[in-house]
């Protein structure tokens, strides 16, 4: 295949588990956009956190965030194109979710990248900006890129399958990237994959001109839709079942593995 795209997640696939890329990393990506082709990077996270991303990989190419519904140029670091969740549909995705799994709490991230959550939502992180706290119907009065759904002591995989058995898969695309109890739940028909076709369609280019990294559940469309789909050797077991080829952890460079035998980096 001729590869002219390079897509790629970060968390647990290009990003080390200190939260650091490498030297060996940023060069492979370096040599592949040197070669002409275009990097994307493919993530779930927010564009607030893709400043340090933008760094890295020199400020070219695009990011698709919150799992396909932001469109972010890593040049100038503005969102090009959104593919938001309508306000009407959170609210009663959540409702149906909540009577699913009574515990559950909600938080959203929005198209302006801002973020807000329930009371109860407890985040792994700092936000940055602060979080607006309140009720769901207070936080959620125009789309937002993307719902998060918490239930604190419940895996991942139990979470998605009783979300998805709750509301079905014809009202929103419903996934999650995460080691705890994490919902991740886009409009209809939004993942890594179908933003990244439509954007390459513009180009006029294809699937086939793609190889594409990933680990985690909300990165099988795009690893099952790539020419070459690449799950690194720590992948969910999801993702290493539809992967073309496995390559080295996140932690000993698998993308630039792939990437210095593509490109034939010295």
């Amino acid at each position: 295949m001729t590869t002219a795209v390079v897509a790629t997640d970060l968390d647990g696939t290009l990003v080390h588990s200190d939260g650091t890329i490498s030297p060996r990393t940023k060069a492979a990506l370096a040599a592949a956009s040197d070669a002409g082709a275009l990097v994307v990077i493919a993530t779930g996270r927010p564009p607030r956190w893709l400043p340090g991303v933008a760094e890295a990989t020199g400020h070219h190419g695009l990011a698709i965030c919150a799992n396909g519904a932001l469109v972010l140029d890593l040049a100038t670091e503005q969102i090009i194109s959104s593919r938001p969740l309508a306000a009407d549909v959170v609210l009663r995705l959540a409702a149906s979710l909540r009577a699913a799994v009574p515990d559950i709490e909600f938080g959203v991230e929005r198209v302006d990248g801002s973020f807000g959550h329930e009371p109860g939502y407890r985040p792994r992180w700092t936000p940055r900006p602060p979080a607006e706290i309140g009720d769901l119907d207070e936080l959620v009065t125009e789309p937002v890129s993307k719902l998060l759904g918490r239930r604190d002591g419940m895996g991942p995989d139990e979470l998605l399958g009783l979300a998805r058995a709750a509301v079905g898969e014809s009202a929103a695309t419903l996934t999650h990237s995460s080691i705890d109890g994490l919902l991740e739940i886009s409009a209809l028909g939004v993942t890594k994959a179908s933003t990244l076709a439509a954007l390459l369609a513009d180009r006029g280019l294809s699937a086939q001109d793609v190889v594409a990294f990933g680990d985690m559940p909300n990165d099988v469309e795009l690893l099952s839709w790539a020419g070459l789909g690449v799950a690194v050797a720590n992948a969910h077991p999801d993702v290493l079942a539809v992967a073309d080829e496995i390559t080295a952890s996140n932690d000993d460079d698998g993308v630039a593995v792939v990437l210095e035998r593509l490109f034939a980096v010295a």
